[in-house]
């Protein structure tokens, strides 16, 4: 896995972000792609010569698998980082993916949403563990579990803003309403800053009249906080993580691989829009 890729996107997107951008990439349905768009977006986005962290706060560790993290390598993790056992820099794994890197999951992580109800201030441990530990990253990407516990609620606390994976499937509005008001009331309650990023669309048939439809209803309500690239059904997408690379090294010429560079463009041009201090 020591391929480098290049990222055909416009120069002045290549060189957008000025300040460190914490995404969170939360869904609490499961399987509709948070950790393949986790793990693809971040290795886009470091082919632009970006440093780029994955933070894997599923205890399914699916994101440090796709990145070929051994499990000797997970000793220390997301886990102990949480409960202060550890600082984050100690957890940072490198990848063989130049400037990409991840503090990978452990199966310790399934017990952190009850360990964490006894921790003061509960909602901030990731912030804080990435305030004291993640300056040397231009983006932050945490792949979040499928649900709204404790621990997805430390990614909202810490993050500048949420992107969402959402299946092109017919109860996928439904979903997406309870999310949109957990960020209101974290950003009321905890982060005040926190915005949406976007909604991208993934699993999409584009031969099943349902995708077309729920595509129509998401755009139709959700306007342009819908990105223009959708992730298609692809068998190559499902592939990859069993070799423990991204399809963007998998199979680069694949229509997988080359949505999730269209994805990283439009993500790396919004953050332009999104963050105050940034240089085109």
């Amino acid at each position: 896995m020591s391929e480098t890729i290049t990222l055909t996107t416009p120069p002045e997107i290549a060189k957008t972000v000025a300040r460190q951008r914490i995404l969170a990439i939360s869904n609490q349905k499961g399987g509709v792609g948070k950790t393949t768009t986790t793990v693809n977006l971040a290795t886009a986005i470091a082919a632009v010569n970006k440093k780029v962290l994955v933070i894997d706060l599923d205890p399914q560790g699916n994101a440090s698998t796709s990145l070929g993290i051994d499990q000797k390598q997970r000793n220390t993790n997301t886990y102990h980082v949480l409960l202060g056992q550890a600082p984050l820099a100690a957890a940072i794994v490198p990848t063989a993916i130049p400037g990409l890197s991840i503090v990978p999951s452990g199966v310790d992580l399934a017990a952190a949403e009850l360990e964490l109800i006894e921790v003061e201030e509960r909602q901030n441990c990731l912030r804080d563990a990435l305030a004291a530990g993640a300056g040397d990253f231009d983006f932050v990407l945490i792949d979040c579990p499928p649900s709204l516990g404790l621990l997805t609620l430390n990614a909202l606390v810490a993050a500048h803003a949420v992107m969402v994976p959402l299946q092109a499937e017919f109860l996928a509005l439904e979903g997406i309403s309870h999310l949109a008001k957990t960020i209101e009331r974290v950003r009321k309650t905890f982060n005040p800053g926190l915005e949406l990023q976007g909604i991208v669309l993934t699993m999409v048939d584009g031969r099943n009249k349902l995708s077309e439809l729920v595509e129509s209803d998401v755009r139709g309500y959700y306007g342009e906080k819908v990105y223009k690239t959708t992730i298609p059904r692809n068998v190559r997408i499902s592939e990859a993580p069993s070799y423990g690379k991204p399809v963007l090294l998998y199979d680069f010429a694949s229509k997988g691989a080359r949505a999730y560079l269209d994805l990283a463009g439009e993500v790396l041009k919004r953050e332009q829009q999104l963050s105050p201090g940034v240089a085109a």
